[in-house]
């Protein structure tokens, strides 16, 4: 099968919404992401890539989300709310906000109160127009929605805390305390449903618009959810948990080029059997969930869907665990036949075994290089372009690395004199050598992280893997976005036949 993805070469670039500029703290989906697709179009680019969408929890990670389906209320515009009529201009708080990066203490109490004003008015007559609309949302976004709504509502009243420590009858999900919950926090349920209304009505505005300038999402699907997210609370037969709703094993990855203990991700493992025997649904639903945002998938953590790295629960580190195989080719097979295609970009970084690769390729998915990654060897570093087949996405770096000028200052001059010789450069221009390189190769797709594009140094890394707090907080200012940088990115993109998409000839 020939996947529709591959028939083109196109390029674009790596930010989140939440690095985006914005009064309020934090990126969002005002003026700033339509000026910003904007910026793309004039750069002849043809995707922007993101991270997960989902309402973030723990160390603020797009990658530990209360829902697997569910948006982030704190992308919501305050804009937006005014647009729509829900808040005026003068009953937004005056609130002065960092610009370089994201304090989400703050951004989050000052989210909610808005969000909660904006529900409020809209109970009492605002915006009527939004009425009818929203009670369709709600109809047609129930099978996940009244879950996640309510599993937000209870955690509010208590205080916050995981759903494993809340009281049995609620961690258990007993008939009659479900019933008397929904009573007692109805304000908060719908409340819930109202902000997710916000998120989706503001991303669904957001997406026509990069559609209409030609441009493409490329979305990210986490291959494990958060423990404590209305997934695993919901629906606890899909995962391996004890008797008292905790997990008996977690995910993470074994000892890498990130960490020399591993990565202790923490979240449970799935029952691959009950999956298999309800014909992945719950995996079906996610991903026609996630294809209604973008356009094509990063799926992240590839590797395990041919074997997971299941660490014994209670483990300091990921050092101990082993490796068990999952239903992956059963799995791709379904999502192929309930999707008609399988828009997917596998996350195949690390150490990759042959069975994994096959997967891959029996499902003609591209997978992804890094070029940070490809000047610590020899010249079969499959990271070296030379390497690369065209069913591939190649990134100067990711949201997992340093900038590359972080990355280039760090690593040693063995290092660093074989990036000289291979790319020919002299290494006083290193992160657009690499966009240069990445653009140039035979790779269809070339993507590459905000940061390097303005030359930025590890003061703008968004993530550092094994460090639980601090993480992705990183803004660009519109001050460092000069429009020299996009003449010059749309020069390289024309330049090796990157342009926006054509129609294959026939």
């Amino acid at each position: 099968m020939i996947n529709e993805t591959s028939l083109f070469r196109s390029a674009g670039v790596l930010l989140h919404p939440s690095s985006l500029p914005s009064p309020y703290g934090i990126g969002d989906l005002g003026p700033t992401a339509y000026a910003w697709i904007d910026a793309l179009a004039q750069a002849e680019l043809t995707w922007w890539q993101i991270l997960p969408l989902g309402p973030t929890g723990f160390g603020d990670s797009p990658y530990q989300c209360f829902s697997a389906f569910a948006g982030n209320p704190y992308l919501v515009s305050p804009q937006g709310l005014i647009e729509d009529g829900l808040l005026k201009a003068d009953e937004l708080p005056i609130t002065v906000f960092p610009a370089d990066h994201v304090e989400y203490g703050s951004v989050i109490t000052f989210k909610n109160h808005l969000l909660r004003q904006a529900w409020e008015h809209f109970r009492k007559g605002r915006a009527a127009s939004l009425r009818e609309p929203f009670q369709k949302f709600v109809i047609e976004e129930a099978a996940w929605l009244d879950d996640f709504a309510l599993f937000m509502a209870i955690k509010e009243s208590e205080h916050g805390q995981s759903w494993q420590e809340w009281p049995e009858p609620a961690r258990l999900r007993r008939a009659d305390f479900l019933k008397k919950a929904r009573k007692e926090h109805a304000d908060a349920v719908e409340r819930h449903q109202f902000a997710q209304f916000l998120f989706f009505r503001q991303w669904d505005r957001l997406r026509r618009y990069a559609a209409e300038h030609g441009l493409k999402i490329i979305g990210d699907i986490p291959i494990f959810v958060s423990g404590d997210s209305a997934d695993v609370w919901a629906n606890p037969q899909l995962f391996a948990l004890d008797d008292k709703r905790r997990p008996k094993v977690v995910a993470g990855v074994p000892p890498d080029y990130f960490s020399a203990t591993g990565q202790l991700w923490g979240n449970p493992i799935y029952e691959w059997k009950a999956l298999e025997k309800s014909k992945f649904a719950w995996w079906v639903a996610r991903f026609k969930a996630a294809l209604r945002l973008v356009d094509m998938i990063r799926l992240d953590h590839f590797r395990g869907f041919q074997a997971c790295w299941e660490i014994p629960a209670g483990s300091p580190n990921a050092i101990i665990g082993k490796w068990v195989e999952a239903p992956g080719e059963a799995l791709l097979k379904t999502l192929r036949h309930e999707l008609g295609s399988l828009p997917i970009i596998a996350e195949d970084l690390g150490v990759i075994t042959p069975e994994v690769d096959a997967l891959r390729r029996v499902f003609d998915l591209p997978g992804m290089r890094i070029l940070q990654f490809a000047f610590d060897g020899g010249p079969d570093n499959r990271y070296l372009p030379h390497n690369y087949d065209t069913k591939t996405v190649v990134y100067s770096g990711t949201h997992d690395n340093d900038t590359t000028w972080g990355w280039y200052r760090a690593v040693g001059e063995k290092e660093r004199d074989h990036v000289r010789r291979y790319l020919a450069r002299d290494g006083s221009d290193i992160a657009w050598d690499l966009i240069r390189a990445a653009w140039a190769s035979v790779a269809d797709y070339a993507v590459a992280p905000l940061q390097d594009i303005l030359n930025l140094g590890t003061e703008a890394r968004m993530n550092f893997p094994g460090k639980p707090q601090g993480n992705w907080c990183w803004r660009f200012q519109a001050s460092q976005f000069n429009p020299w940088i996009l003449d010059r990115l749309a020069d390289l993109t024309k330049l090796y036949g990157r342009g926006k998409i054509k129609q294959p000839a026939k």
